[in-house]
């Protein structure tokens, strides 16, 4: 691969604005496929997610980048205001259901919401919300009979923790911790594609400490007891947090 593709797919990764304003600057044609895909379908299927995600996806739609459903912009952007003009335009979207790859919990027949819980992004999972999207809505199940999750699934086991907060929303919201789902396809398509049986959003947590799935012990705690707490059921003391026998290793 050339240095130039190379250092573009690095910025990608790492949401790097000002190395990914720079490669456009100097000529990169933001049309150009890297591997098969458009550079704006490259930042939504990587693994990292962040606050500078989206910078990074307006300055691609700023110089000429296209999505493949368009509807999912606002949400992206996490723009409250661009998403409550595009609901005030076309109140369907509320129902809207639109299919990504994902690097995570998959988001195929999935809601906006379920989009703006992958990617943490409060503001637009706020309006969402108040304007009456269904907080237990259910993606598509595939051909095995595994899927059917909520929004609340994508929360619960993020990289860096990153929905925490979008979790607490829904919870709030009157979402269901206690959702029994006979598996989830995490990582559909990627490495470290793994499926997940017979998960809640309890379980889909714990499955955090699979090592392909990089998760923090204390994270994983912390969502398990706020989750047990929201199920109406005691917490028990969970001493060995960090695991101290493989600190010892």
């Amino acid at each position: 691969m050339a240095t130039a593709e190379r250092d573009l797919l690095n910025a990608l990764e790492t949401h790097d604005l000002t190395a990914l304003r720079e490669a456009l600057d100097a000529g990169w044609d933001v049309r150009q496929l890297i591997k098969g895909k458009s550079l704006l379908t490259t930042l939504t299927e990587m693994y990292t997610r962040s606050d500078r995600f989206p910078a990074c996806v307006r300055l691609l739609l700023d110089r000429g980048a296209v999505l493949d459903d368009p509807r999912v912009a606002a949400v992206l952007l996490d723009d409250p205001a661009a998403l409550t003009a595009a609901l005030r335009a076309s109140s369907s979207l509320i129902t809207h259901r639109t299919s990504m790859v994902s690097a995570f919990t998959p988001l195929i027949g999935a809601s906006l919401l379920h989009v703006a819980a992958e990617f943490g992004h409060y503001n637009a999972a706020r309006v969402l919300i108040e304007r009456g999207a269904a907080v237990d809505a259910r993606a598509a199940i595939d051909d095995h009979g595994l899927n059917g999750h909520t929004p609340l699934f994508h929360t619960v086991n993020t990289h860096a923790n990153r929905s925490a907060a979008v979790m607490e929303l829904l919870l709030s919201a009157g979402a269901r911790p206690t959702i029994h789902l006979p598996g989830i396809t995490w990582g559909k398509g990627f490495d470290w594609e793994t499926i997940c049986f017979d998960v809640t959003p309890i379980s889909y947590a714990q499955f955090g400490l699979l090592p392909q799935m990089h998760r923090r012990e204390a994270d994983i705690a912390a969502t398990v007891t706020r989750l047990l707490r929201a199920a109406g059921r005691r917490v028990p003391p969970m001493p060995n947090i960090p695991n101290r026998y493989l600190a010892k290793k």
